[in-house]
């Protein structure tokens, strides 16, 4: 069998100072020398062994190499073709790219001023922040700035009306978070949610989020709205993943006098793929009275697999179907999908809804609630009580 390991031997130079970057290896065995000119003279730089990688920073930065290898022993590489780094690079985080980028430039400039040449790397640019690294940057100062709205309590909270359609009242409502950036002006929640998410900063503005829902109900008990409308709160990845969530609502909702199934979360269907979580976060909100909704149902992720032993109270069908509602083949599957939603005594919500005949075509198919701008936009909890 062919191997594509490269062996040294003892004394053999793997590449040299002033070298292209061709790749980088895994040193699978062996020891090999660092070397680089100081002021004329070799200087040991430090000693390399299995399990290690060679030639790693050239091909990242694209510069030429600043050191040489040399095996001290028999050597057994792995070469590692530069498209690889490339590739993996291109798909990093651009905030962790940058960062490793930043280090990269000062760990060169650092072996330049060892070296004696201080300026033989800083004038070729190499190993700078890359044009499209640009935005790493401002999504850097986006989250320092979330962070500060968060404990400033910048972060609005709006409601989006849901109507029960048979009566014609509003059933709920579902939480949305907005940000009026003082510079930047409203920030999409699809960005700054995004970016939420993508660190543990999501778990405090859920527990914002949630604190503020609890506010607004326990306002609108006291102000004597009967029936109390429920509000529905929008779960990530990462709360699911939080033990702690469930006890920490039910104590908000206790601590207000609030009956547990006003308080609706909602779980969107691509997270419904890891069975075994949404199962025990159901089990854990059934046990202490609270209801769970599937959210954007029939979103592409569609596999009704799970609906056999994930009890949801709710599902949510996603606002692509309501469009559909002009053609035969859209008015015949929404009805399929109400009548599943009935045989598994779930309610369901059709998202999306802009006109009075998708309201009637949803309302003669048996579809309980309505959300959408023909029932009402996302409002501000005062306009909501004042109206």
């Amino acid at each position: 069998m062919q191997s594509y390991a490269k062996l040294f031997a003892p004394g053999e130079i793997i590449f040299a100072e002033g070298d292209p970057p061709a790749g980088a290896f895994l040193i699978e065995s062996g020891r090999i020398e660092i070397t680089a000119t100081q002021f004329g003279a070799p200087r040991v730089l430090g000693e390399l062994g299995p399990g290690m990688l060679l030639g790693e920073m050239a091909v990242i930065d694209d510069s030429p190499r600043t050191a040489t290898a040399r095996a001290l022993t028999a050597c057994r590489l792995t070469p590692i073709d530069r498209d690889q780094f490339a590739d993996r690079l291109a798909a990093a985080d651009p905030i962790v790219r940058a960062l490793l980028m930043s280090q990269l430039t000062r760990y060169r400039s650092a072996l330049a001023t060892l070296t004696g040449e201080p300026s033989a790397f800083i004038a070729t640019g190499a190993g700078l922040p890359q044009a499209q690294d640009a935005g790493a940057f401002d999504k850097i100062r986006l989250e320092s700035e979330l962070r500060a709205a968060l404990e400033r309590r910048e972060l609005d909270v709006r409601l989006q009306p849901i109507e029960e359609i048979a009566s014609g009242r509003i059933a709920g409502y579902e939480a949305l978070v907005r940000w009026q950036h003082p510079q930047r002006g409203a920030v999409s929640p699809a960005e700054f949610i995004r970016l939420a998410e993508e660190t543990s900063l999501i778990l405090p503005v859920g527990d914002y989020i949630l604190a503020c829902v609890c506010d607004m109900l326990g306002e609108l008990q006291r102000r004597g709205h009967k029936p109390l409308p429920f509000i529905a709160v929008n779960l990530s990845a990462r709360q699911i993943d939080d033990r702690g969530l469930v006890g920490r609502i039910l104590a908000h909702l206790r601590s207000r006098d609030l009956p547990p199934d006003r308080l609706k979360l909602e779980i969107t269907e691509s997270l419904v793929l890891d069975h075994a979580r949404i199962a025990d976060l159901l089990e854990r909100c059934h046990a202490v009275g609270m209801h769970v909704a599937l959210d954007d149902f029939g979103t592409g992720y569609s596999n009704l697999g799970p609906l056999l032993t994930l009890r949801f109270d709710q599902i949510k069908l996603d606002g692509s179907f309501v469009k559909a509602l002009d053609g035969a083949r859209g008015v015949a599957l929404v009805g399929v999908i109400v009548a599943m939603a009935r045989a598994l005594d779930c309610d369901l919500v059709a998202e999306g809804v802009e006109t009075v005949e998708q309201r009637e075509i949803l309302h003669k198919l048996g579809c309980r609630y309505a959300q959408g701008w023909l029932v009402g936009r996302p409002a501000a909890f005062a306009d909501i009580t004042n109206a």
